[in-house]
């Protein structure tokens, strides 16, 4: 854009997933139609369980990761159905079938979004096996797309 016509930039304010008051990020930005978000992990949920001796599994993990995911979207004005493309850390990649699982399960029948699956050595906290980021459209939405046929 032009200095004449700037694109709107507007933090997402989440009461469900506040940015944290001493944080160098922000965990959802909308920029014009796109909607970009950090990575999210299942934190404080992780360490409340591990502390409780019932950590959270890749599957219950992913699923509190997707639901951030989901709370943020909707605050910034959309939902899970204008997700395009999702990058998955996982900190073992025999997480995979299970993270699979849990995606299938909260977004099901799809389409679905796009993917990549990277696995990490490490993740901010010790009990953290997962962290999903996101890229959104607000004027896209996926459950009126259609799979190309060649």
């Amino acid at each position: 854009m032009t200095k004449n016509h700037p694109l709107e930039v507007t933090r997402v304010v989440c009461e469900s997933v506040p940015d944290l008051p001493h944080a160098s990020w922000s965990n959802a930005l909308v920029v014009g139609q796109e909607v970009v978000l950090s990575g999210q992990t299942g934190h404080p949920a992780t360490r409340n369980a591990a502390q409780a001796g019932s950590p959270l599994g890749a599957y219950e993990q992913t699923l509190v990761v997707l639901k951030k995911i989901q709370a943020l979207l909707e605050a910034a004005g959309g939902g899970t159905h204008n997700i395009l493309k999702l990058v998955v850390y996982v900190t073992d990649i025999a997480d995979k079938d299970e993270v699979g699982r849990a995606r299938r399960d909260f977004f099901g029948q799809g389409p679905y979004p796009a993917s990549t699956l990277v696995a990490v050595s490490a993740l901010v906290f010790p009990e953290l096996r997962v962290e999903i980021d996101a890229i959104a459209r607000l004027d896209v939405d996926l459950r009126d797309a259609s799979l190309a046929k060649e």
